[in-house]
């Protein structure tokens, strides 16, 4: 079915919460006529008159390798749908969730269809699964890669590009005054609930031995959930925090974070802020992890750090911040990383992974989609 004249559509694929993130600051540079469908937060687009999400993103909210198969039926069926729609569209832009996004790939090129397809921020092929660069390849027409060391593990060609990374669009570069030890110190428990549930109440137990003012940092999905279906997440040790929705602002005014795993610990050091990584999910989660995922580190800015030193995100004992997972996850440990944080160290660091990354990525990635539009 060919598109109305001078219509042009946008097909979006953004499953997790990171993505929607890192979405909103991409909208920011997209024409407002332009068809946007999909999955993603349809707030992002709310003044986007022609933007309508295939479903809700509470849809696709699992935590780990178990979830994912519980839900196996659901996926197979978005899957299809998604691309059926994606085939009509100009561009398909996928955003992380591999599981998701690279069935959709190879279904449209099947089928034969004309989109073209960018893949921004690429599956961690680094991690586990390092046959799928060759196949995510072969099926997408551009790879925008958000890690420097990204570059090695797919072939080489006009395709792939190092594009910087988002959270270098987010952010303040400002240099971070030297935080005192009376300052605000801020948890972020996880964007799941699985995870929150698991995690925040050691990061509860912690506060209670520290003095300092507490900034729990909600994820932004968040937002519409009314206080009561808060605190039925949170619990009761909701009250004893300050709230906010902005990671962002508040690891700024933070001396000190607690973080679950994943982009925010990235996002803390790039920021400046001093953290500790506590993360905790079921065992046979971890279990599976293990045998598929050879890395030394979970946490990002940990395993970038690695990458820049050593070549190679897998090698590399070095470490910007301490991780605590699973029975390591305990007050005692978390309390102890906290007091003995070197934070001139930390700073020096911090540096360094800001000159690795170069720049963000929004500018290169925009100006990607409206070259193709205009093709």
């Amino acid at each position: 079915m060919q598109n109305p004249k001078n219509t042009k559509k946008l097909f979006i694929s953004a499953c997790e919460p990171s993505a929607n993130l890192h979405l909103k600051y991409l909208s920011q540079r997209l024409d407002k006529s332009l068809h946007i469908c999909g999955v993603f937060d349809p707030t992002i687009f709310s003044d986007f008159p022609h933007a309508k999400p295939l479903f809700s993103l509470k849809d696709f909210a699992v935590m780990g390798f178990f979830d994912v198969f519980k839900k196996l039926i659901f996926f197979k069926k978005a899957i299809a749908k998604a691309s059926a729609q994606a085939k009509g569209c100009d561009i398909a832009l996928l955003m992380d969730s591999s599981s998701f996004n690279i069935p959709i790939a190879k279904a449209l090129r099947a089928n034969g269809a004309k989109v073209k397809i960018v893949y921004y921020i690429l599956p961690q092929v680094w991690a586990w699964k390092s046959w799928r660069a060759k196949q995510i390849a072969e099926v997408c027409d551009y790879l925008c890669a958000i890690l420097p060391f990204e570059l090695s593990m797919y072939p080489k060609g006009d395709k792939t590009q190092y594009v910087g990374h988002p959270l270098l669009d987010e952010i303040s570069l400002k240099a971070k005054p030297t935080p005192l030890r009376g300052g605000k110190i801020a948890f972020m428990p996880g964007s799941r609930k699985g995870e929150i549930q698991k995690i925040f109440p050691i990061f509860v137990e912690v506060s209670k031995k520290l003095a300092n003012p507490k900034i729990l940092i909600l994820p932004e999905h968040f937002k519409s959930l009314s206080a009561q279906e808060l605190e039925q997440i949170y619990g009761e040790a909701l009250k004893d925090f300050s709230l906010s929705f902005d990671a962002n602002g508040a690891l700024m005014d933070s001396a000190f974070a607690f973080v679950c795993s994943g982009t925010a610990t990235l996002q803390a050091t790039l920021i400046g802020t001093p953290l500790v990584l506590g993360y905790k999910t079921r065992i046979i989660d971890v279990a599976i992890a293990r045998i598929f995922v050879k890395l030394k580190h979970i946490g990002l800015a940990n395993i970038l750090y690695n990458a820049l030193h050593s070549g190679s995100p897998r090698n590399g004992e070095r470490q910007i911040h301490p991780e605590f997972i699973q029975s390591q996850l305990h007050v005692e440990n978390l309390l102890q990383a906290y007091c003995n944080t070197d934070v001139q160290k930390f700073f020096a660091q911090c540096l360094e992974l800001r000159a690795y990354l170069k720049h963000g990525s929004i500018e290169a990635v925009s100006g990607l989609i409206e070259r193709l539009l205009r093709e």
